[in-house]
């Protein structure tokens, strides 16, 4: 993969890595470090070798094993539960149930409305009703098995179109959350109109390792619970109010994560682990099998859309109606934020005159849904672009001009009512991909048939392929929304030239710990850095989620290294007769302005001991308000793809060949970390597009396994050519840098399906693109 960078002036930037010029001196290579150096990653060797310790890896001196029961059935009135066979199995130490929950029997991230256990009525399938421990796993699972529950089954609402006239599936009522966003003059028309109707799939987030953690009970009556929790403190909290304990009794230890593309730990796993060690008094610990690891944890909101655009002869937007409809599943969790995306981003990062969207969030009988990269975002996105397609097609225009015509810009208004204020650039990302270079076309002989769609011995006939281009341009928000105090903590000590960083900041995948590494190395001047472990007896910095360790958590450290290198210049300063504002750091030395003095780090700091704390908070936000009007966020990131696939028209296959990318950064922070980023981005929105999608029938999961559900391999990752990464910094952030890995995610679905609509001539209204959507046009 190759990319360039660009400056807010428009200059190219250093390419990472390239040869030096002629007559260059040959210098021995210089160790990275600091902000634009692609510094590895302090993990890097452990994770390669196999040696990182994960939460499935922990054990503890009289350990025993816990397993879990969970509901057969997607909904069902539970009339009885009968443990006393399960308590009876030798080995068997503890039983819990609904009854055992000592203290809150709900609980959820935004809304308390998912039961520790089931007790009366089930509401999805897989949904835990008791828990057990053992002294052998198997022992645990046999004893879990022989819990005896009787159920009265009860029709499952699948569909969330008739969760609006259904019974109540939950006290509260099927509705989460409606959002009528108003912007504009309703009776405005335009003189081309189009409509959709496009449906979105539910994605896994489909981790790479399964659930684990290990419970450890505390003299004091507490307990200590060692997992890959993404945001710590909130999680402290619901065990806390669960087990009807204090929080500063129960203690959260994050372990590594082995991968998160969403709230990486559900408290729903973390609960019964937590009882069971409390009852026993014994160290617990549960490995969830991949089958619990679907059935058990949040998905991406299956979404319908209704979609109508008005435009005016030379394709400029006149007015967006639209109608968004979000399955969340049995109970709320993050529902009503993701909402919240989907409405305000429902007209793209395009000039839109005039909207009325209307937005719904419903229970239903259906596996649960929750965060995972791009929420909201990514649904109508497929869903604009879609008809973005259908207007350039109506209106004979070229689908890149079209887009260009209506682009946002700086300084526009969203469709909220609020300004955009931070760089957005999205005109030159879209220029960038349609004018890249389009990658050759494929050779017709036997020895490339690798190349067609369906792979190795799986291809057709070379002369049944349709390449086809098209685009995706998205958008995303920073940090929360509505109204989040959005607020990190961090801690940076240096003893003897050695720097740690203290900071509850969990690590999923994103990098904040080199991140943190470069920033107190680019402040401090420092080599040597690390990063402490995390657990929640430090302040809190939120939950990794929206880019916003890298801004929030990032700010902090940033600002508690300046307050240390403030500490360390001003004895100097003072000695000197000048502030330290005249002093430099830079490359492991402190100059002077005049160059009059000279010292290096290592010596200043050798033989000292000094620290610093300190917050990031950003900006507030409010919430929307009845008319879908308010500055509901802090930042914004778009990216622009033009994906260029193959299709098989007589067996529906889709290959694709490359995706060209260009983003806004804001700034380049570790390239190559960003590159992986956005790699792993696009990749993951490649799944959406063409085979990730958790099946159910009858509420029930088919296949809930990494066979039945179809994850893209190496084999399925495409080209990513990042073709330009404008960095026109916000000057909000630290260091300017926006978040990498969520827009791509968002924008690449649809790309995909533009491209699959130019090579077929259908419509491909529903994501994963299914089969038949190119077959058809065979006999069309």
């Amino acid at each position: 993969m190759t990319f360039t960078t660009t400056t807010a002036a428009g200059g190219a930037a250093d390419t990472p890595g390239a040869a030096p010029g002629p007559g260059a001196e040959q210098a021995a290579p210089a160790v990275p470090r600091g902000i634009g150096a692609s510094v590895p990653a302090a993990d890097a060797r452990a994770k390669t070798e196999g040696t990182f310790p994960y939460a499935a890896d922990l054990w503890a001196e009289g350990l025993l094993w816990a397993a879990v029961l969970r509901s057969p059935h997607a909904h069902a009135r539970i009339l009885s539960v009968d443990t006393s066979a399960a308590e009876r199995m030798p080995g068997v130490r503890a039983v819990v149930t609904h009854a055992d929950v000592p203290g809150a029997t709900t609980h959820g991230r935004r809304i308390a409305d998912r039961p520790v256990f089931a007790h009366d009525v089930v509401r999805h399938h897989g949904e835990p009703i008791a828990a057990v421990a053992a002294d052998h796993p198997d022992t645990a699972r046999l004893a879990a098995a022989a819990i005896t529950v009787e159920y009265e089954l009860l029709e499952a609402v699948t569909d969330p179109e008739q969760a609006f006239a259904a019974p109540p599936l939950h006290p509260d009522g099927n509705l989460i959350r409606h959002i009528p966003l108003r912007y504009g003059d309703p009776e405005a028309t335009g003189e081309v109109v189009v409509e959709g109707l496009y449906r979105i799939g539910r994605q896994d987030p489909a981790p790479i390792g399964a659930e684990a953690g290990l419970a450890v009970p505390r003299p004091d009556g507490g307990v200590e619970i060692y997992t890959a929790s993404t945001d710590p403190h909130l999680d402290r909290d619901l065990a806390a109010a669960c087990f009807g304990l204090e929080p500063d009794r129960v203690r959260i230890v994050v372990t590594g994560v082995p991968g998160a593309t969403a709230d990486r730990e559900d408290a729903a796993f973390q609960l019964p682990l937590g009882l069971l060690a409390l009852r026993t008094g014994c160290p617990v610990k549960l490995a969830a099998t991949r089958e619990e690891s679907f059935l058990g944890h949040t998905h991406r909101h299956p979404t319908l859309l209704r979609y109508r655009h008005h435009a005016d002869a030379e394709g400029r937007l006149v007015k967006v109606e639209a109608q968004i409809l979000m399955d969340a599943g049995a109970y709320a969790d993050s529902s009503a934020e993701s909402l919240a995306a989907a409405v305000a981003f429902a007209c793209g990062p395009y000039v839109v005159p005039h909207a009325f969207v209307e937005g719904w969030a419903v229970r239903t009988n259906n596996p649960p849904s929750g965060h995972v990269r791009g929420e909201g975002a990514m649904q109508v996105c497929a869903a604009y672009e879609g008809q973005m397609d259908k207007l350039a097609a109506a209106l004979g225009m070229d689908g890149a001009e079209l887009r260009l015509r209506n682009v946002l810009a700086t300084g526009d208004l969203l469709p909220t009512g609020q300004t955009v204020t931070c760089p957005a650039p999205v005109a030159e990302l879209l220029r960038a991909v349609r004018d890249s270079e389009l990658p050759p076309l494929p050779k017709d002989t036997p020895e490339e048939e690798w190349l067609l769609p369906g792979g190795p011995e799986g291809a057709g006939e070379p002369g049944a392929v349709r390449r086809g281009v098209g685009y995706g341009v998205g958008m995303v928000h920073m940090l929360g929304a509505e109204g989040t105090d959005e607020v990190s903590t961090a801690t940076v000590k240096v003893v003897d030239g050695v720097a740690t960083v203290i900071c509850a900041a969990v690590d999923t995948g994103q990098g904040f710990a080199t991140l943190a590494r470069q920033i107190v190395q680019e402040v401090l001047g420092v080599e040597e850095v690390a990063t402490a472990p995390v657990d929640t007896d430090q302040p809190p910095a939120g939950p990794a989620a929206h880019g916003r360790h890298t801004w929030v958590s990032g700010g902090a450290v940033e600002r508690a290294a300046k307050m240390v290198r403030t500490q360390l210049l001003q004895p100097m300063a003072h000695k000197l007769g000048m502030s330290t504002e005249l002093l430099q750091v830079k490359d492991g030395r402190i100059t002077s302005y005049d160059g009059a003095f000279s010292t290096t780090v290592a010596e200043a700091m050798a033989g000292k001991e000094l620290w610093a704390t300190a917050q990031c908070r950003p900006h507030p936000t409010e919430p929307l308000d009845g008319d879908g009007q308010g500055d509901a966020f802090v930042g914004l990131a778009f990216c622009a793809i033009r994906a260029v696939v193959d299709v098989d028209i007589e067996l529906g296959t889709v290959r694709v060949v490359e995706l060209a990318v260009a983003q806004d950064v804001g700034c380049v922070l570790n390239p190559r970390q960003l590159e992986a980023r956005i790699e792993a981005g696009v990749t993951q929105g490649v799944g959406a597009a063409l085979t990730e999608n958790l099946r159910s029938v009858g509420g029930l999961v088919r296949h809930p396994d990494l066979t039945g559900y179809a994850l893209p391999t190496s084999l399925d990752a495409p080209t990513v050519r990042i073709v330009k990464l404008v960095e026109e910094r916000d000057v909000v952030a630290p260091f300017g840098a926006k978040a990498a890995s969520a827009v791509p995610v968002v924008t690449t679905p649809a790309a995909v399906a533009s491209a699959v609509r130019a090579a077929t001539g259908r419509p491909v209204n529903r994501l994963p693109i299914r089969p038949s959507a190119a077959v058809a046009a065979a006999n069309s």
